[in-house]
């Protein structure tokens, strides 16, 4: 460090006029001679150690138990989307140093199993490992972070996330005996609390009205089907071949799945203000202002930045920052409105140089609250509609959110730099993650005038 300082004295005494140099010069501190190692935006010696997304698919998102994918077992679910990845990359699949799956809902040894089975499936040889992760709603996005976090460690240099869940296979419930200590622990009880429970607490808490409710979920219909309509999702999805059974008489049907099926485009005011409250007498959340109950998968590859550039394969976006945190599981809703700030901080941004938001539509009640709560723009947040539309196969949701967050960044040009990827937990947590668009790099922009004085700084204007 001493060196470098030096070099930089020897430098600054070139660029300043001599009338300037005096013995009463201030000393050059390592904090305002930094721009050697960050111009712009973060920018340092490891640059090229980036971890950055090359690949980003997913299913289409059906309705479970009478949507397209009711007769899918989970594992042929998942296979597609790893081997799109593979295919579509022309990646060698030996070269994956590991494959982490979101999943909540299955036991996890059996899905842990179907996992491994479907990457079987898709072509990836028995020296692949795979492992599955779980924490609830945000699982998808937790096995983004933990492929970065592995690649960034040094762990390997390639790994896929993936997310997957079936809910026509598997329901929501509680398993098992609860112990009766939670009796006396009023936030451990709570988070036994049905999640439309939740949805109601955060309305009545915050004061979230019924039609804000009814309006968000009108909105996000709205902007899934014009996002259909206009072929945004066509990339991004992977077309799934299975069948179809019709339960009166067994007859099974041969069909390609390749559109979400739970998107309602008429969907108005007055026929939401016609269904009852689903989870309390005079509650707020109801069946059209909620998420839909769903079936989906989606991978996405990562690996190092040089990697990427020597296999001459497209950089969609640049892992920046994670963050989940812990909120009270009585509101859990309110985890991104947390967990968001302490990502962007982490990412050294702040809320206003985010372009897009992805946050999960658990409940419109939430969803509604954060945007508020954060004072976000609504025309940044899930501008091609969220899970009331879509729908929310939980432990898929965050890799199909990667998915379409960095396809709408590349089409929105370098004008959209950040995105960010949130959602609430359920127990009472919060995840969130911050993305670079994949084409963003500064220009070499170190030695800017400052008017006050000469020094060479990345806080220059």
């Amino acid at each position: 460090m001493e060196k470098a300082l030096h070099r930089q004295r020897i430098l600054l005494q070139h660029l300043q006029p001599s009338s300037s140099q005096t013995s009463d010069s201030p000393a050059i501190s390592a904090s305002i001679c930094s721009a050697g190692e960050a111009a712009g935006y973060h920018r340092k010696p490891a640059f090229d150690d980036d971890v950055v997304i090359v690949a980003a698919y997913r299913t289409a998102i059906c309705k479970a138990k009478r949507g397209g994918f009711k007769d899918t077992l989970a594992d042929d679910l998942l296979a597609p989307v790893l081997k799109a990845v593979i295919e579509k990359t022309r990646l060698n699949p030996s070269e994956v140093g590991d494959i982490v799956v979101g999943t909540v809902l299955a036991p996890g040894s059996t899905r842990a199993m179907e996992c491994r089975m479907a990457a079987f499936y898709a072509g990836f040889p028995e020296t692949v490992p795979l492992r599955t992760v779980n924490r609830q709603c945000s699982s998808g996005l937790q096995a983004v972070a933990d492929v970065a976090t592995a690649i960034k460690a040094g762990l390997y240099d390639i790994g896929i996330a993936a997310g997957l869940e079936s809910m026509t296979v598997n329901s929501i419930s509680v398993v098992g005996q609860v112990n009766p200590k939670v009796e006396i622990f009023t936030q451990a009880r709570d988070c036994l609390l049905p999640m439309g429970i939740t949805s109601e607490n955060v309305a009545q808490r915050f004061g979230v009205t019924r039609q804000e409710q009814d309006l968000a979920a009108i909105e996000s219909h709205r902007r899934a089907a014009a996002a259909t309509a206009s072929g945004k999702f066509k990339d991004e999805i992977i077309p799934v071949n299975t069948k179809i059974v019709d339960p009166k008489t067994g007859v099974e049907k041969r069909v390609t799945i390749s559109v979400d099926d739970g998107i309602r485009p008429n969907t108005t005011i007055a026929d939401l203000a016609k269904l009852k409250p689903a989870f309390k007498k005079d509650g707020t959340t109801t069946a059209g202002n909620a998420s839909q109950v769903s079936d989906g998968a989606g991978a996405v590859l990562l690996m190092k930045r040089s990697l990427a550039v020597q296999k001459g394969l497209p950089i969609l976006g640049v892992f920046r920052s994670f963050a989940a945190v812990g909120v009270d599981p009585s509101v859990m809703g309110i985890g991104p409105a947390v967990a968001i700030p302490a990502a962007v901080k982490s990412a050294g941004l702040q809320l206003d140089d985010i372009n897009l938001f992805e946050i999960n539509e658990a409940f419109a009640s939430q969803y509604v609250y954060c945007i508020k709560k954060l004072g976000l723009d609504p025309e940044k947040v899930n501008v091609n509609g969220g899970a009331v539309a879509l729908g929310h196969p939980l432990g898929a949701t965050g890799a199909r959110c990667v998915a379409t967050l960095l396809s709408e960044m590349k089409r929105r040009g370098k004008d959209c730099r950040f995105g960010v990827i949130s959602m609430c937990i359920g127990s009472g947590m919060g995840a969130a993650a911050v993305f670079e668009r994949g084409d963003c790099v500064d220009e070499l922009c170190n030695a800017r005038m400052v008017p006050t004085h000469t020094h060479l700084s990345k806080d220059a204007k």
